[in-house]
């Protein structure tokens, strides 16, 4: 896969020959134009200090990926619709395979590994999808707290109504 046909605005493909021999750490960083993109893609207004931090193991054929995506996240409060930013830390731990099940495994013992892409894997998607993961879908700024309002039974939406019935319920 080349930058040009790179899905998302985050890519940082990686041959698997040479993770392999390397055995060690990718560290992923995304550019403040990265995190923007992304911010707009998961419909958030900002991130910022995106960082995944790998570590790889394994064999040409299954690679094991650990390590934690963490970043800083501005997101919007359901309850008070105030923007706010929350730290976001998910820790990641995927097994990547050529197509094959990883011999001692039955394929019901296991989740279905990630695919080896043209011999790829790409350290900048797996750092967005965990972050993705990591956002809390009903955000709420720390404070926060609901307050129903308090009604006048004059007021209530059908008080017309029930004066046209002369008051009866």
């Amino acid at each position: 896969m080349t930058r040009d046909q790179a899905v998302g605005p985050l890519s940082r493909s990686i041959r698997v020959d040479r993770m392999a021999r390397a055995q060690g750490d990718f560290i992923v960083t995304a550019t403040p134009e990265e995190c923007a993109a992304l911010a707009s893609d998961f419909g958030i207004p900002a991130i910022r200090d995106l960082v995944g931090r790998f570590r790889v193991g394994g064999t040409l054929e299954n690679l094991t990926v650990t390590g934690t995506v963490a970043a800083v996240v501005t997101q919007i409060c359901t309850v008070s619709l105030d923007p706010f930013e929350a730290s976001v830390s998910e820790a990641v731990d995927v097994l990547y395979t050529d197509g094959e099940i990883p011999t001692g495994h039955d394929a019901d013992d296991i989740d279905v590994p990630d695919a080896i892409v043209n011999g790829r894997v790409d350290f900048g998607l797996l750092t967005a999808e965990f972050l993705a993961m990591g956002l809390d879908p009903y955000p709420r700024k720390p404070g926060a707290t609901f307050e129903a309002a308090d009604t006048d039974p004059e007021d209530a939406p059908l008080a017309g109504l029930r004066a046209l019935r002369g008051g009866k319920d």
